[in-house]
């Protein structure tokens, strides 16, 4: 096949692609839709609370290397 003929192939492809409209059942969107009325998406229903105590020695204190930024 020739390249005139594959880029017009491909063309019709994507137009045919680009276009395309299959029918929508409404129906079943919606009962899909309204089956997931009492589900929760999240894990837990809270956050959990992070405990950061341990880093708060190690890495509570003002950024010491503030001024070391290299220049150039």
């Amino acid at each position: 096949m020739g390249r005139g003929r594959q880029k017009a192939k491909a063309t019709k492809q994507a137009r045919d692609i680009k276009y395309y409209s299959p029918s929508t059942d409404y129906a079943a969107l919606e009962r899909e839709l309204g089956s997931q009325t009492g589900h929760t998406s999240h894990r837990y229903a809270e956050e959990p609370e992070q405990d950061d105590s341990e880093y708060a020695d190690q890495f509570g204190g003002e950024d010491e290397d503030e001024d070391s930024r290299r220049i150039g």
